[in-house]
């Protein structure tokens, strides 16, 4: 599943899987037809929590720039 999000005029991805007995977040931006990672990773018992988590810190970095 995945999560898209705008943020600054910049287009991302929250993708998530099942990892252990939670889920794993991990953030990808988008740019045309390619996906770069950019080093944010979440996890959560949940996958809502997870993703929120991953959000909450994209929003953070986006923030210091």
């Amino acid at each position: 599943m995945a999560k898209q999000l705008e943020l600054k005029g910049r287009q991302f991805w929250i993708l998530s899987e099942p990892e252990g007995a939670g889920w794993k977040a991990s953030v990808v931006e988008v740019k045309g037809t390619e996906q770069e990672p950019i080093g944010i990773d979440a996890t959560g018992e949940t996958r809502g929590a997870a993703d929120d988590a991953a959000e909450r810190k994209l929003r953070r970095l986006l923030q210091a720039y």
